[in-house]
């Protein structure tokens, strides 16, 4: 049996249920979200579990009760064979960097408004990640001896899914990282000093073509770490669908509130997915 079979058949189950019900929730209120607005549940709770940020600005009033589970969303920004051994061991380095890149970008370069997060949102922001880690790790190869196989020469099993895997990686993170600094940008000064706390129309990179690059990218980057699996990992695959559901809804409500709130907002950007939705 191949060295990917065998991962697959001794990957944690329960990992998969837990990805594929995650998917199925993001699924199921994102086509919520596409009903007419006369169908559309009107539950406060409901309403306020989904947004966060600039969405949830736009609800008025909010219950007390919504309101005393508010939590300021820059925390959760905060927050983050030998060939399938070399695949783990990448992606993990990928998702330290990840992790490190968005905390410099949430110290140094995002300018976060008073806005707040349901607290059910900032726990799950906490337990996604160690999901993540731990999915990760459920992929490593073991041995009859039950240990970790490494090899003598990691390096040298490296394959072209390694090296296209990694150039997707940079590239998504280096769009993302731009989108953010052009989101930055809108409420800083030419000298960098932050001057306001509005929203405005951002411009350039992806911008163009989505109201929500960064989510795009976000899906683009897991989309890397899928391929440096070498493309056949069913469990991290589940990961992806679920980032694609959850990031689909994030950037839908995002693009509703930029239509809303700006007359001269660009017809012709989609939400999330260039020319398509």
């Amino acid at each position: 049996m191949s060295p990917w079979a065998e991962a697959e058949l001794s990957a944690l189950n329960p990992l998969r249920a837990v990805w594929l019900t995650l998917t199925a929730a993001f699924l199921l209120t994102l086509l919520l979200q596409l009903l007419p607005p006369g169908l559309l549940p009107g539950c406060a709770i409901f309403q306020d579990l989904i947004r966060y940020g600039k969405t949830k600005c736009g609800e008025s009033p909010r219950p007390a009760a919504c309101r005393a589970f508010d939590v300021p969303k820059r925390e959760i920004e905060l927050g983050g064979g030998g060939e399938l051994a070399l695949s783990a061991f990448l992606v993990l380095v990928f998702l330290w960097l990840h992790s490190l890149r968005r905390l410099f970008e949430c110290l140094y370069v995002s300018v976060f408004s008073n806005v707040m997060i349901h607290v059910v949102q900032y726990c799950f922001g906490l337990v996604y990640y160690v999901l993540v880690g731990l999915t990760v790790l459920s992929q490593v190869p073991m041995d009859g001896r039950n240990a970790y196989v490494t090899g003598k020469n990691l390096l040298m099993q490296a394959r072209w899914f390694h090296i296209l895997g990694m150039m997707m990686f940079i590239w998504s993170s280096a769009h993302q990282y731009k989108c953010h600094v052009i989101l930055g940008n809108l409420r800083k000064n030419k000298a960098g000093v932050v001057i306001h706390c509005n929203h405005r129309i951002p411009f350039g990179d992806w911008f163009e073509y989505v109201s929500s690059p960064n989510y795009l990218a976000e899906l683009m980057i897991y989309v890397s770490m899928a391929v440096t699996f070498g493309f056949h990992n069913l469990t991290w695959w589940l990961v992806v669908t679920n980032v694609f559901f959850s990031q689909a809804l994030s950037a839908f409500l995002s693009h509703q509130f930029y239509k809303s709130k700006f007359v001269s907002y660009p017809k012709h950007r989609k939400a999330f997915l260039p020319f398509l939705f």
